[in-house]
């Protein structure tokens, strides 16, 4: 691909070079690069246009050391419920590196999957006003487009989700971070830049995804 995109070129570009990042290096992000991120996200799209986000930003490495702690814990109980009832194993069922299986597991029960948050530079909290019917909607638009607009400014970024899911982990950010009873806590961003490239995921075929009419009836008929 050339250097001079079109905005479709562009558009995907940013989106197929979207990463979930988790090691950073200590160089800090720019205010103006978060002037950025923080705009695209208040440009996100909104029902009702009632714009229940509110974010923020947390470079405090004491504060980002508690919410790295917030996170782990979230996550090891998640995945470990997730062992104990045998998801786990069947999940990584395809993996044959009984080493590499083993680590896996180690990791993801140990919560060290999510503890990253203490060392990115920057930790942006995402919040949610309780009373706005479509808040859980709004706020994930507007997580999409922070992480676009991380991509298009060659960073990284992380969405996690697991300080708060568990009601006694939220409770304790929004103490530690005197959020008002009437938000919540919906996600955490971690924003950096990455230490190394990282490959794509891969995606489910989109044979496998798209229907026409109704449910069942490929819509990619043609392809294998």
């Amino acid at each position: 691909m050339s250097d001079t995109y079109s905005l479709v070129d562009a558009t995907m570009k940013v989106i197929l070079d979207r990463r979930s990042i988790r090691e950073y290096t200590e160089e800090p992000v720019s205010a103006q690069d978060l002037d950025l991120i923080l705009e695209a996200a208040r440009q996100a799209p909104s029902g009702e246009n009632a714009q229940p986000w509110r974010f923020i930003v947390v470079t405090d490495p004491e504060m980002r050391k508690k919410l790295g702690a917030l996170a782990g814990g979230g996550s090891g109980r998640r995945f470990t419920s997730e062992f104990v009832t045998k998801q786990m194993q069947e999940r990584f069922a395809s993996l044959q590196d009984e080493e590499k299986k083993k680590a896996a597991f180690e990791k993801l029960t140990s919560g060290k999957v999510s503890a990253f948050l203490a060392d990115a530079p920057l930790d942006l909290v995402v919040c949610g006003k309780k009373n706005v019917w479509d808040m859980p909607f709004d706020t994930s638009a507007a997580i999409e487009n922070i992480l676009l607009m991380v991509t298009a400014l060659d960073l990284g970024a992380c969405w996690v989700i697991a300080p708060c899911i568990d009601i006694r982990d939220e409770e304790r950010i929004k103490a530690l971070l005197g959020m008002p009873e009437e938000f919540k806590a919906v996600s955490i961003i971690s924003i950096g830049h990455p230490t190394r490239p990282h490959r794509p995921r891969p995606r489910l075929p989109i044979k496998d995804l798209v229907f026409t009419e109704k449910w069942g009836e490929a819509y990619y008929k043609d392809q294998p």
